[in-house]
């Protein structure tokens, strides 16, 4: 394989740098920076230009809803105590987003939308992580239960969830290694 060198434009560091936040400070990010994001997000690629993608803002309300559902799966799956941990920790969440997917009814194209959706996903939590926001992209049960689309008023014919993002200024930035390049890249004659 032929060597390469690891690029260090401020690009390249941003990606490298970005983490997965499990625990947020308490404070709730601008309402302005995060539309700046979902305006980088929008320029994701998309086949066809059908930007499939859309931005759902939960406010403490339907938060509140959301944390209540995910306790409730979670207790029934694992018990009151994991229920209660659960609920505790989703609670303390400062910021909350949903994207979804618009569906079409060609199986081809609805995986080139839900392909394109994340790719968006991954322009928004760049530009947050610029700013200094982490985000956490969930696609647990609790997005795949029909009552997460009632309260995001969704039909499951006509959107896809793409994922649950939880926003803030970090806590704490987890480490984090990649395997190297020589291990993930298969040359071909």
């Amino acid at each position: 394989m032929q060597s390469f060198t690891e690029s260090g434009s401020p690009l390249a560091e941003l990606i490298r740098g970005r983490r997965t936040i499990n625990l947020f400070q308490p404070e709730t990010p601008p309402l302005e920076t995060v539309l700046q994001a979902i305006e980088l997000a929008r320029w994701a690629p998309n086949h066809k230009h059908t930007e499939p993608w859309r931005f759902h803002l939960i406010g403490p309300q339907t938060a509140g809803k959301i944390v209540d559902l995910n306790a409730r799966l979670v207790t029934e799956a694992k018990g009151t105590e994991a229920g209660e941990a659960k609920r505790a920790r989703w609670s303390a969440v400062p910021g909350w987003l949903a994207v979804t997917c618009v569906r079409s009814e060609e199986e081809l194209r609805d995986e080139e939308d839900y392909a394109a959706c994340c790719c968006a996903i991954q322009n928004l939590s760049l530009h947050l992580w610029e700013e200094g926001i982490g985000v956490k992209w969930s696609t647990g049960a609790v997005t795949r239960d029909p009552a997460f689309y009632e309260l995001l008023d969704l039909d499951p014919r006509e959107r896809r969830v793409v994922g649950l993002l939880w926003y803030g200024y970090p806590a704490s930035v987890p480490e984090q290694r990649r395997r190297p390049v020589e291990e993930i890249v298969v040359e071909l004659p």
